[in-house]
């Protein structure tokens, strides 16, 4: 059983349909990416699994359970998190605060607030260093997070999500504005961090897709059009026609 499928998932908005019928699933333990133009219908997918949109038709499932009509932090609750593609740090806070507060969010028993002291709360400060070692920010962890490179903080918005301890992983254009060098070390944290958690990635930067996925999906204009590997994707005569053929998504 796939650990997410969408059953017709169609939003509406007026008489345009921005996401239209659309059958898709991820498998635990994959890296899925869905690519397409830009007015594919990519964000406002997203926003229909994570609860942001309600959906006008169909129905979505996550391990197991319908949770078409769940609000976004009970989406969460069940394990689907979501990086943003615009910066969705703290910025005034530290490196160690960001992801401490994340940690701390998690806490459902009633017996902590979020905004409540952790000083002397061991173990979520203990989780808070190793997710910090993980991501590799442990010697950037008194950086106020406005202070750190884009790249670092692309590192710390993943990390933040990964706190939440998800099941699913949501991507939004993780390397969007990183230089060369940065988007290398951003796709190789978000491979490494595929051994622990399903993702399910949107990027407009193909070299990062072909190097990362297991399956490419294709939207185009709110419909499901193609979806296969890389090599099936990558070969796919309507693909190239209405995306792969386009100069600008190189850029």
């Amino acid at each position: 059983m796939p650990l997410l499928q969408t059953k017709g998932l169609t939003k509406r908005f007026g008489s345009f349909a921005a996401v239209d019928s659309v059958d898709y699933h991820v498998n635990e333990g994959e890296i899925a990416s869905i690519i397409g133009p830009n007015g594919a219908g990519k964000t406002t997918f997203f926003n229909l699994i994570t609860g942001e949109y309600e959906a006008s038709e169909g129905t979505i499932t996550f391990g197991g359970s319908d949770v078409t009509d769940l609000e976004p932090y009970e989406r969460v609750q069940r394990g689907i998190g979501r990086v943003f593609q615009i910066s969705n740090v703290f910025p005034e806070l530290t490196t160690f605060e960001n992801v401490r507060l994340a940690v701390q969010s998690r806490e459902t028993d009633g017996q902590r607030g979020i905004m409540q002291k952790v000083t002397d709360d061991q173990e979520i400060i203990d989780e808070t260093h190793d997710i910090l070692e993980e991501l590799k920010l442990h010697e950037n962890r008194q950086t106020v997070a406005a202070n750190l490179s884009y790249g670092n903080k692309r590192r710390l918005e993943i990390g933040m999500a990964i706190a939440l301890d998800p099941a699913l992983l949501l991507l939004d254009e993780p390397t969007a504005g990183l230089p060369e060098e940065e988007m290398h070390e951003v796709s190789e944290f978000i491979r490494s961090v595929s051994d622990d958690h399903t993702i399910l990635l949107v990027e407009h930067k193909m070299d990062v897709v072909m190097g990362l996925s297991d399956r490419i999906s294709v939207l185009h204009e709110g419909e499901l059009i193609a979806d296969g590997t890389v090599d099936e994707i990558r070969n796919n005569e309507r693909v190239q026609s209405v995306y792969l053929g386009e100069d600008s998504i190189y850029a």
